[in-house]
């Protein structure tokens, strides 16, 4: 896990590749549309979030001095949400970095969902950078909205599932993500 750690950036590091992606589209990337929407989200929430008291009183009674890793990338939705409310809330506490999913599928392919890379995968790491616990991809909300859609995609289509997941992602500013961690700290 150290070795990952070592090959991950900054939350801010994450900004300025995702700008740069935006600047100097790949055109072999088939993400290139979802870049600059990931950053607007991101943006969104970096303005709007504001850590929740209670959940900073719980994450100091947890005593946790590990670290956590994020495996993500700048074009998931889900991430966009998520990514920015988890950096800023550890920060000043835990020391944050992300690993790019994409870079080196072998730490992605340790934490499938199903069988799938699904990202943000959140992982929990201890000071000697052993595993503590794993988070993701998205909150128990948002999994239940993408069963529903699943179970049932003639009347709750692909449309309206991600509409309400965004507006979801949009009022909860993350703290349900945060919640959820805290409760695997």
């Amino acid at each position: 896990m150290k070795n990952y750690w070592q090959n991950a950036v900054t939350f801010d590091e994450y900004i300025k590749e995702t700008e740069r992606r935006i600047e100097v589209q790949n055109p072999e990337d088939d993400h290139n549309e979802y870049y600059e929407l990931g950053l607007q989200r991101m943006n969104r929430t970096l303005k709007t979030y504001k850590a929740d008291e209670e959940q900073l009183k719980t994450l100091k009674s947890k005593n946790f001095n590990g670290k956590i890793l994020i495996i993500t990338e700048p074009w998931c939705g889900d991430a966009s949400a998520t990514v920015p409310a988890v950096s800023k809330f550890f920060e000043g506490h835990n020391d944050v970095r992300i690993f790019y999913r994409d870079s080196d599928t072998s730490l992605i392919d340790q934490f499938l969902t199903n069988g799938t890379q699904s990202i943000p995968k959140i992982l929990i790491l201890n000071e000697d950078f052993s595993l503590k616990n794993v988070w993701g991809p998205r909150p128990q909300y948002g999994t239940e909205l993408l069963k529903k859609f699943k179970e049932n995609p003639e009347t709750y289509p692909r449309e309206k599932f991600y509409n309400d997941l965004q507006v979801y992602y949009a009022k909860n500013k993350g703290k349900d993500a945060i919640q959820e961690i805290l409760e695997l700290l």
